[in-house]
Parts: structure tokens; C-alpha cells; sequence
């Protein structure tokens, strides 16, 4: 089982945690003006690196608060935990 360090909770195990998807990805100021490709494009393109990678988390069997994370996608380990609205810290993998 994998600890998840909630930025206001502490250490808990992922199975209270739900995965929100990418972080830092900006709604559209007038989403009626884009076009079908456009809008498909914000809703289901998401970058897909390989290492260090930004994503939302929600503590749902705890404070129910978002927070975003930075998770190597060849690991899995967490590199970094900061609460939503605080800007991605600087991390190595």
C-alpha cells in the first residue's frame, strides 16, 4: 500500500485518495466559442510524459480537499505534495 501525504492530514493510504487527472490544466475563458475540436481537445488530450508529472488528488475518505501532486510515471514514487493553488515546486527525478 502506498502512503499519500495530504497536505493538511498527513500520510494516509492511497485507497482514501481519488485521482483527478492532470494539474494546472486552465478551463476555457469561453468554452461556448470553441469549436468541436478545440473542446475535444481540452477534454480528452492530456500530456503523457515519461517521469515527473503534475496531478490533482482528492483526500475523499478524509478532509475532502483537492491538492496537487508530482508523480514519476516510471516509479510511481510522489516527488512532491502542495496544496491546489500553490505553484508546482521544483522536483528531480
Amino acid at each position: 500500500m502506498q502512503l499519500i501525504p495530504c497536505p493538511w492530514c498527513g500520510p494516509r493510504e492511497e485507497a482514501e485518495f481519488h485521482y483527478g487527472g492532470q494539474a494546472h490544466v486552465a478551463y476555457p475563458e469561453d468554452p461556448s466559442a470553441l469549436t468541436d475540436e478545440e473542446w475535444a481537445q481540452y477534454v480528452f488530450f492530456r500530456e503523457n510524459p515519461s517521469g515527473p508529472f503534475a496531478e490533482r488528488w482528492s483526500h475523499s475518505a478524509g478532509c475532502r480537499r483537492w491538492f496537487n501532486a508530482v508523480r514519476d510515471t516510471r516509479t510511481h514514487d510522489l516527488l512532491a505534495v502542495y496544496r491546489a493553488g500553490e505553484p508546482m515546486p521544483e522536483v528531480t527525478s
